[in-house]
């Protein structure tokens, strides 16, 4: 066997072989620093090289704390299953049985198709029209799934462009149609002609017709190719192929800033600020629901301008972007939308009753604790009610609320009942709701246990406080940078695991809030821009075969840069006005002088 082949067998075995040496090489930390520290170091690096490698699911290496910790004498079995479940973890289970209700009930792509219709057809318009369903979207439901719906009606848009652009060149006589009723649709293929009876047959895809008032059917949009790129394609349509498509991903990464639920390192943060608190003996987190989009949703928004204006920049370079509104374009466009948003048919009652658990849900989300005693939730006793309670309640009314008008008395016609079925079934729950987040938040909850009762954050954060001749707002530039950074070839809920804890004791041995370090950098893992690893949404984008690897990378390398920056801007305004960021609270400073002294 020669050299060559020895590395590749290497290659091949990459996942076993780090997931059976990296626990054996790391044994010297159990050997020769016989403490606290060294068996959570152990433990952590252990999970942090499985993170990085993804030698195991991520999910998988989450619930390693169950084990590990018991088998080192660091945390028993008890004290670390605990962790994996607390207010937190209830308050995103919730969040995800709603979020997945609604992508169940489609209704994600009724919002995004009926904004799109009130936009314009020109160029910046639409990727505009594309971007804001898919930032709102992402604040509730997954960036994954809203992406993955997005990029195919892009896909439809960008056929119809193309296929108008051909026909123009070859010359083709439109006037005999009546555009104003233009819709798509298929059918099968008529041989040796290119027009019978006012369908204009599709250059690009045989099977796609342009129809006239006389045969209107619905679009079928199944034999639509995943990429509609040549080798002889204009350069200014691939162009905007890229930059219709990045603009979807990249709006799904700033949209999930929005909100405390829309990404999993917002949830990150807040659960290890909890369990921060909760040493210290602090009954209320700064962190609520309407705390957080107070902060999130300006910042998310001025971030999704930003994207819109760069990528014009960057890839239309203002140059036909502009069209007329009553062009053969402009119309096949619109025609493209109004009959896929068509083929949805009316608001049903079950729809109606998603969205109205939905907005009741976002209510009392945000009007549950306002400030001060206003919020219902001083109803209650006090530390009783979180946000998790009508997270939960709002999902358990999903599996029993009728997803359609019950049939009875004055309401049964002719004496019969249709079946009567919930609005979700605990078999699409199961199905559409990723489990696996809920275990990768507990094990860095658990995580951040052991490393505070091992002294390891500690530990950490007093070595790093050679960084304190910085501005604290110059360090957590840079520390959002090195994050952002990193999340760039890492999972952001896992890097944002492994630094939480961290930041927190390094905020404190600075005189500052421990939410001061942890809130602007766990954001910034949103910030992946530059590669298509970075995010499921990247991946997904990338996946159309539209983007090319060094396309992301300098489209994005200054989205990192300037998102950064309006962060640290924002979180030394707004975010000190909310969070009263450089004022550390004085439970924690009354413990923190009695334990330095």
């Amino acid at each position: 066997m020669g050299v060559k082949d020895f590395f590749r067998d290497l290659l091949y075995m990459k996942d076993i072989l780090v997931v059976v040496l990296t626990p054996i090489i790391l044994i010297p930390f159990l050997v020769v620093g016989d403490s606290s520290e060294a068996k959570c170091a152990y433990c952590v690096i252990i999970m942090a090289i499985f993170w990085i490698t993804e030698a195991l699911p991520i999910a998988v290496t989450s619930l390693l704390p169950v084990f590990l910790f018991p088998m080192v004498g660091l945390l028993t079995v008890k004290e670390t299953a605990q962790r994996y479940i607390n207010d937190t973890n209830m308050l995103f289970i919730g969040g995800l049985i709603v979020a997945a209700a609604i992508e169940h009930w489609n209704i994600h792509k009724r919002i995004a198709l009926r904004i799109l219709l009130l936009v314009g057809a020109e160029a910046r318009w639409i990727m505009l029209g594309l971007m804001a369903p898919t930032w709102f979207l992402s604040m509730w439901i997954s960036n994954t799934a809203t992406t993955a719906m997005m990029v195919p009606i892009a896909n439809a848009i960008l056929l119809q462009l193309k296929d108008t652009e051909q026909k123009f060149k070859k010359g083709i006589d439109n006037e005999a149609v009546e555009l104003e009723d233009v819709n798509v649709s298929e059918k099968p293929p008529i041989e040796n002609e290119n027009a019978s009876n006012g369908n204009l047959k599709n250059e690009t895809n045989p099977n796609v017709y342009i129809e006239t008032e006389k045969d209107k059917t619905k679009v079928n949009f199944d034999d639509i190719p995943d990429n509609v790129l040549e080798d002889d394609d204009d350069p200014a349509f691939r162009r905007l192929c890229k930059c219709l498509t990045l603009s979807i991903a990249y709006s799904a990464n700033v949209g999930g800033i929005g909100s405390l639920t829309g990404t999993g390192p917002n949830l990150v943060m807040k659960g290890q600020l909890d369990i921060v608190y909760e040493k210290y003996e602090i009954s209320e987190s700064p962190i609520t629901f309407a705390s957080w989009m107070g902060f999130g949703v300006p910042l998310s928004f001025t971030l999704v301008i930003i994207v819109w204006i760069w990528l014009q920049f960057f890839f239309l370079r203002c140059k036909g972007c502009c069209q007329d509104k009553n062009s053969d374009k402009s119309i096949r466009v619109k025609a493209v939308i109004r009959t896929e948003y068509e083929k949805l048919g009316p608001i049903s009652f079950g729809q109606g009753a998603i969205m109205g658990h939905f907005i009741v849900l976002a209510i009392l989300w945000i009007t549950r604790d306002m400030g001060g005693e206003y919020g219902w939730g001083s109803l209650f006793q006090k530390g009783y009610v979180k946000d998790g309670v009508p997270a939960i309640f709002i999902a358990t009314m999903l599996f029993i609320f009728p997803s359609n008008l019950p049939q009875v008395f004055c309401l049964r016609p002719n004496g019969k009942r249709a079946p009567l079925k919930p609005l979700m079934s605990w078999k699409a729950a199961v199905e559409k709701v990723p489990w696996g987040v809920v275990f990768l938040l507990g094990g860095g909850f658990a995580m951040a246990y052991a490393s505070e009762k091992s002294g390891l954050s500690a530990w950490v954060g007093e070595k790093l406080t050679v960084l304190d001749y910085l501005s604290p707002w110059v360090l957590n530039l840079v520390l959002c940078y090195i994050v952002a950074a990193m999340t760039e070839v890492t999972s952001n809920t896992a890097t944002c695991t492994l630094m939480m804890p961290i930041l927190a004791n390094l905020a404190v041995h600075l005189q500052q809030s421990p939410i001061y370090l942890m809130f602007p950098t766990a954001i910034a893992t949103s910030f992946a821009f530059m590669l298509p690893v970075a995010t499921p949404p990247n991946a997904v984008v990338f996946s159309y075969g539209y983007v090319r690897v060094i396309d992301m990378v300098m489209s994005g390398f200054i989205l990192n840069i300037v998102c950064v920056l309006l962060l640290i801007g924002f979180s030394e305004s707004l975010g000190d006005k909310l969070f009263d960021f450089h004022n550390i609270p004085a439970e924690i400073l009354k413990t923190y002088n009695i334990s330095s002294t």
